[in-house]
């Protein structure tokens, strides 16, 4: 019999820097470009390192990126982070799950809700978008299961790190997510 591990989130800090980073340096080129990432637009180790402390020590509304970390049993697992912030207003959220062995396990629907509000409160946005690679499911099943709704699905270059792809838009409302909590 499995057991669930008890999920928290928290702000990014020092000590996950590290981490972070690895979970892109460990990954497959297979899985990145499955994620839609261009390996050609992937910054060095440090310059990524020195992109994450200097969020980190910006105040919040200076953020470019706002990163929350997920912990399962207190063990950092993966992140969340919002970036095309709009502070009072919208953002756009990326999520990604370092654990293979926690992938497709349902964990990160829970992942999602705990970031949601904290993105939701601390940001004190409108609304929220999340645009995942539209050839990727499992993302997309995720946030459909969290509640978010289908916008559209259509071709850019969702990120810096990103080649032009089909992407799903994702949105959730402070409104739809508050409305949400009464129904669980």
């Amino acid at each position: 019999m499995s057991t669930t591990p008890s999920l928290a989130i928290r702000e990014i800090q020092e000590q996950d820097v590290e981490p972070l980073v690895q979970y892109w340096f460990d990954a497959t080129p297979t899985f990145l470009e499955g994620m839609g990432v261009d390996l050609s637009k992937m910054p060095t180790r440090e310059e990524w390192k020195q992109m994450l402390f200097a969020q980190i020590h910006k105040p919040l509304e200076e953020k470019n990126s706002y990163c929350l970390i997920w912990l399962a049993d207190g063990i950092p697992v993966g992140h969340s982070n919002a970036n095309k912030i709009l502070f009072g207003e919208e953002a756009y959220m990326h999520l990604h799950l370092w654990k293979p062995d926690l992938r497709q396990k349902g964990i990160g629907s829970s992942f999602i809700q705990l970031t949601l509000l904290h993105f939701f409160q601390k940001l004190q946005l409108k609304r929220l978008y999340c645009e995942p690679y539209a050839l990727n499911p499992a993302p997309n099943r995720t946030l459909e299961k969290a509640g978010f709704r289908l916008v559209k699905e259509y071709v850019t270059t969702p990120g810096w790190i990103n080649s032009e792809q089909p992407v799903k838009r994702w949105k959730m409302t402070f409104t739809q997510f508050q409305e949400g909590l009464h129904t669980h």
